[in-house]
């Protein structure tokens, strides 16, 4: 039995009102369909209507937002007595993009603009005094921030002791008081009544425009659409309707920038979508800002000059390289300093990049399932970091908790910026634990993966497939589809990937019908997909191939609710053995026992009978996996270990001390034959002519040891340092009466059994014991 990775979150299923299935079918839409739109808080049929047709008339009018009206009427004031206007973004995709949205929309208005964004080590987040200070020095009368500034209260009151406004276009969270500046444009300001609570900072950037230019500039959509996307926010309402007609604009290729950032992405412009923004422009906008100075990225988005733009498209890229190198350098380091008893991780490194630290905690949440806090040293004895975590803890409460302990922090539910004294931290890691186990929050369910439900294999076609793309664009709120497809048996598998690291496989049902799938980071587990009977959690995609297209599952998630029996029997499968999972090794030989134990740090128990093993039983091993290294004398020994430790997952390493089943047990004619030999010689020196009497009976090494221990057993002859004499009178006995013979002969059925039968043939061996 193999437990799912993730917490799947099954919506309950319920009872659809029949009107509502009637007006999804009215769409020309499969059943499916309907469950799929109610999952998603699409219940009626207007609702159906706006989702599936988003149209730029749907978009709530600016002037809806608190302060919009005064705040263009500042800025038109600007433009007319030609004041030096300062734009003043963010470092990040949406940063990037709110900046260059609002930068030509006051261009077109004849403005006097400048942009900037702070540099993420030398600024920090949001208003800087300092260098506030700098531009208001250089002549700057007007300061409009985007995607910041609602917690810049120092910044904004120098500012306004200069005599110079500053404007707030923000999307983040709240603080109790708002900063005193000339105007805040945000959509969940307390006095204002916007409709729509959840647009990107791009979004708040690009309703400004609108009002500015008393029309929606569909010119700016494209850059609407990567910042709304990569900051990750409900793609639902009016975040829906701009990134559908974003992803149209982008398609048009006006922006050079963005064409030459597609190109060394790999990417066709016709093949441009959701996903395109997030794995391929949001990274590489971001990366520029994690790593050093992000200004350079408004000038590609707002260049009209193809050879800078190509120039700058392929710094990015080379910086995104860099990026992702770091990234895994530097988790690597991190995973080795993870500890399984805690339950949150705070991890501490001395040299790592600053820019990288929330990547690397969100990719230790997923490889652990628990909250992550990846910190630097930046000054002495000073630790600097990110932190991430899920729905089950609230980290920035946590840290609220905890703020005596902290040089710094900020952020919201799942996202943290952290520093910390050295002499804090130890402590800091026992509060996080002991919060945990306070509160009782159970992680070992995995993070939540959320799925549509169960699909039937028989559905997954490809006008299925297709026809699920009229929900899209994908994202926050508006998840891509994701099934549960059950009861399939893997027919093939392989490891593909530049180092082994993903995993091809095929599967099928039991009417013999079969689909490709991709597991992506999964070619670590591919023995798990010797088994039959899988749940598989899955994405429906549409693979490409020579003008072909076919049905795909890209895997998310998978498990086995059968007891799993891994065949690692040969030479070649031993070779390859290995696991990150903890395994309790069984050996029946002392010297397979010893051995292993030097090759291993894992647990190695020896064990020779039942007694011995259950004199020698640990609670421990309780629900653990566990190998057999090689087979006992009594095959019934190995059910008994099973049952005992209730184990649902068994590995088979096929090891053998003697090779018992291979050398046999001696024909009557050998022993025959040996007998007469040993009778003619009076004394025999059985350690120096063994080679001797081997070759003389035809009788292999190992197999004539075990012949003359029977005979000394059944005193027929007698053995003393190393010299053999015959019993000229002995007792007439058969070869059954040897305790060794009996022995023997369970052994060979045990080996025969354990390391030659069919892997089936053993799993349903222990099928049956269960059922017992």
């Amino acid at each position: 039995m193999k437990k799912a990775k993730y917490d799947w979150q099954i919506p309950i299923n319920e009872n659809l009102p029949e009107e509502f299935i009637a007006a999804v079918s009215e769409q020309g839409l499969a059943p499916v369909f309907a469950q799929l739109l109610w999952n998603r808080g699409i219940q009626t049929s207007e609702t159906i209507q706006t989702f599936l047709n988003p149209s730029m008339e749907q978009l709530h009018d600016p002037y809806l937002f608190y302060d919009m009206e005064n705040v263009v009427e500042r800025i038109h004031q600007a433009i007319v007595e030609d004041e030096n206007i300062l734009i003043y973004g963010d470092y990040d995709a949406d940063g990037i993009t709110s900046t260059t949205v609002l930068k030509e929309a006051l261009e077109i208005l004849g403005a006097q603009v400048e942009t900037y964004l702070p540099n993420r080590f030398e600024d920090g987040y949001g208003p800087n005094k300092a260098r506030y200070k700098a531009f208001i020095d250089a002549g700057v009368q007007l300061i409009i921030t985007v995607d910041n500034g609602v917690s810049g209260h120092e910044a904004i009151d120098f500012a306004n002791e200069c005599g110079v406004d500053v404007i707030v276009t923000d999307h983040h969270e709240l603080p109790l008081e708002l900063p005193n500046a000339y105007g805040i444009i945000h959509p969940r300001h307390p006095e204002g009544s916007y409709p729509f609570k959840d647009l990107a900072g791009v979004g708040v950037s690009f309703k400004l425009a609108c009002a500015l230019l008393d029309e929606i500039p569909m010119e700016l959509l494209d850059l609407v659409a990567i910042g709304t996307v990569a900051d990750m926010v409900s793609l639902t309402d009016e975040n829906r309707i701009l990134v559908t007609w974003g992803l149209k604009q982008l398609k048009k290729g006006t922006r050079l920038g963005l064409n030459q950032l597609l190109m060394v992405s790999g990417i066709k412009l016709s093949d441009v979508d959701e996903t395109t923004i997030g794995f391929s422009i949001a990274p590489r906008l971001n990366a520029v800002g994690r790593l050093g100075d992000a200004n350079p990225a408004v000038e590609l988005m707002a260049t009209f000059d193809e050879e800078k733009a190509a120039s700058l498209a392929q710094a990015f890229n080379q910086i995104n390289q860099q990026r992702k190198e770091l990234v895994e350098e530097t988790t690597k380091k991190a995973l080795d300093q993870v500890r399984s008893e805690n339950h949150v991780h705070l991890v501490v490194g001395e040299d790592w990049h600053e820019g990288i630290l929330g990547i690397v905690a969100g990719r230790i949440m997923q490889e652990t399932g628990k909250p992550t806090i990846v910190l630097t040293k930046k000054q002495e004895d000073l630790y600097k970091g990110s932190g991430r975590s899920f729905q089950k803890l609230n980290l920035f409460s946590v840290l609220q908790e905890n703020q005596s302990l902290l040089h710094t922090f900020g952020g919201h539910h799942s996202a943290v910026g952290v520093s910390v004294m050295k002499e804090q931290l130890a402590q800091l890691q026992h509060n996080l634990n002991q919060y945990v186990e306070t509160h009782q929050i159970d992680f070992s369910q995995g993070l939540p993966l959320s799925v549509e439900g169960k699909l039937p294999f028989s559905a997954i076609t490809l006008p299925f497939i297709q026809s699920l793309k009229i929900l899209a664009p994908f994202g926050m709120d508006n998840p891509v589809p994701q099934f549960i497809i059950e009861e399939v048996d893997i027919v093939e598998s392989r490891i593909i990937g530049s180092n082994q690291q993903h995993l091809k496989f095929v599967v099928g049902d039991a009417t013999g019908a079969s689909i490709e799938g991709v597991g992506f980071g999964f070619g670590g587990e591919q023995s798990e997909f010797q088994h039959a009977n899988l749940r598989l959690a899955t994405e429906l995609t549409i693979n490409e191939w020579n003008g072909k297209k076919l049905p795909q599952l890209r895997l998310l998630d998978y498990e086995v609710p059968d007891f799993q029996v891994f065949d690692f029997r040969g030479k070649r499968q031993q070779q390859s053995f290995s696991s990150s999972e903890s395994i309790i090794h069984f050996a029946f030989s002392q010297k397979l026992f010893k051995s292993f134990k030097t090759t291993t740090n894992q647990p190695v128990i020896y064990v020779d009978s039942f007694e011995h093993f259950s004199a020698s039983f640990s609670t421990q091993w309780l629900g653990k996996t566990i190998a057999f290294i090689d087979a006992p004398s009594q095959i019934q020994l190995v059910k008994e270990i099973v049952n005992y430790t209730k184990t649902t997952r068994v590995y088979l390493l096929g090891q053998t001390a003697d090779e018992a089943y291979l050398d046999g047990i001696g024909s009557r004619e050998q022993y025959a034959t040996l007998f007469r030999l040993l009778k003619q010689q009076p004394s025999l020196d059985v350690r120096h002519k063994l080679m001797d009497i081997s070759r003389y009976t035809k009788i292999p090494k190992n197999l004539l040891i075990f012949m003359i221990q029977v005979f000394s057993e059944l005193e027929f002859v007698t053995i003393t340092d190393g010299v053999l004499k015959v019993n000229q009178t002995p007792k007439q006995r058969s070869l059954e009466e040897s305790q060794l013979y009996q022995n023997r002969l369970m052994k060979i059925k045990s080996e025969e059994f354990l390391l030659l039968s069919d892997i089936s043939k053993i799993k349903q061996w222990f099928a049956a014991n269960e059922e017992k």
